[in-house]
Parts: C-alpha cells; structure tokens; sequence
C-alpha cells in the first residue's frame, strides 16, 4: 500500500510540474493581454517559438542553465519554482485533503472530483500570488474564474449529499457563502476607511474568494495568517532597509500563503489554539 501510495504522490507531483509551466504561460500572457490558446509558447525576450524539448518543467531550466537557448538572456528563476510549488501543493493536496485517493479508502468518484477542484483553485491561487507579486495587481479573470468554480464545486457537493441522504443540508451552501460576504465586507470597510491606503481593491474582491474557498471557521485562520506574514515581513523589509513605511507592499502573496495553510491546516490550527 505504502508503494502504491508513493506512486499515486509522485504522479500528482508530475501534473503538478506540468501544469505549473502551463501557469508560467498563463500568467505572462494574462498580462500582455494575449490568449494562451493563441499560438505557441516563446521566449519573452527574442521572441523564438520554443520547441517541446524546450518546456520540460524545470529539466529544461536546468538543462539550459537558467538561459534561453536561442538568445542566451537570462531565463526568471520564477518558471521553475512555480512548477515545483505546484507539484508540491498537487501532491500535498491529495494526501492532505482527499486522502481516501492516494490510500484507496472508502474512494468516490466525487473524491477524485473535489480533488480536481482542489487543483484548480490552489493553480488560481498561485496565479494570484505570482501576479501581484511581479505586478502588484490581482487579476480580475483568476478571481472571478476562483469563485464560480467554487460555487460550482459547493452547488455539487450540495446535490451529492442530497442525492446519497435524501436530506437537504443547506448549510453546504450558506456557510461559504457568509464568509465570502464577511470577509469582502471586512476588507471593503478597511479600503473606505484608508481611502485605498492600505489595500488596493483587488484584495477586496480576493477577499470574497478567500471566504468562499475557507467558510467558517477557517476564514479566520487564513485572514490571522494573512495579516500576521504582512506584518513579519513588511517590517523585516523594513528593518532590513529593503522597504520604507511609505513603501508598497503586495499584500496578495500573504493573502494567497494564508488562504493555502488555512485549507490544509485551519481546523488543525484552530484545535490546538483552543488545546483541544
């Protein structure tokens, strides 16, 4: 079983390396306004098409040493930590949130569905976090894109139970919807009162996903992480005389990092914060 287990992870790992270079393509071509089903992938700086042996997550990165093979520019150390995050998360994903798939315990096929949405939304999340990291904006179309699939993933889950019990458990539905709107309201009450200073409005509207994705209680996990990493790490920038207080600082990457641990540890957290 131990075997088989270490299979099904390495596996998870490896869609999770390819579909992290996918999201390298994605996240380039969201920001220069271009489809990512429009032709084929090249190099940002010459412009080459890249050929297949070209795109092998991270074998290629090293393979080239960190350079493009046509014009020999520096390629960003971004394209290979993104695709190996997203295998680590992938994996993690399955073992830690659907772990009746990597064990072959009481498996569903709705297993293997929650986990694809799993997937999904940990790749938007990414997005989120490498975009406004590079660019200091939240792209509408990841988050938007992040909270119809969520509603889409809770409407499912709300008929499979209904369908298996013959009972209507409402609060499937209602629970992630009043965290989206608690913690979108929170959020749009701090941009108001700073008149924008403190947060832009993308981490208003990020804010709503963050709620839907966590429900209760673990919004309140991923929103005390998310503002407990910015205050480490803006005043270790500080401190370090990398930022000043006047300086901005994307707060999407502690959003994303808080709303990530808190899906796959907030009730964790919340037990043993209560000693439980």
């Amino acid at each position: 079983m131990q075997t088989i287990s270490f299979l099904f992870l390495s596996f998870f790992f490896a869609i999770g390396l390819v579909i992290g270079s996918f999201l390298n393509c994605l996240i380039y071509r969201v920001k220069i306004k271009r489809s990512f089903l429009s032709g084929r992938s090249y190099c940002p700086k010459c412009k080459h098409k890249l050929s297949w042996f070209d795109l092998i997550p991270v074998l290629s990165y090293l393979q080239l040493a960190g350079k493009c093979r046509y014009c020999q520019k520096s390629i960003s150390f971004q394209y290979p930590l993104v695709e190996i995050a997203i295998g680590i998360l992938y994996a993690a994903a399955a073992a830690i949130l659907e772990p009746s798939i990597v064990f072959l315990a009481s498996f569903t096929l709705f297993n293997l569905f929650s986990l694809f949405y799993y997937w999904f939304i940990i790749s938007v999340l990414v997005v989120v976090f490498v975009y406004d990291l590079l660019w200091y904006i939240i792209p509408d179309e990841a988050v938007f894109a992040g909270i119809l699939a969520t509603a889409a993933f809770c409407a499912s889950r709300f008929f499979y139970e209904f369908f298996l019990t013959g009972s209507a458990n409402f609060e499937i539905l209602a629970n992630p919807l009043l965290a989206s709107v608690f913690a979108f309201s929170f959020f749009l009450t701090v941009f108001l009162v700073s008149s924008g200073k403190w947060m832009g409005f993308g981490d208003v509207k990020y804010a709503a996903l963050m709620g839907m994705v966590l429900g209760f209680p673990d919004i309140a996990v991923g929103l005390f992480l998310s503002f407990f990493l910015g205050a480490i790490i803006g005043l270790s920038l500080i401190g370090l005389k990398k930022k000043e207080i006047s300086s901005e600082i994307p707060f999407g990457p502690f959003l994303v990092s808080g709303t990530i641990a808190a899906l796959f540890f907030g009730k964790d957290i919340i037990f043993i914060y209560l000693g439980i």
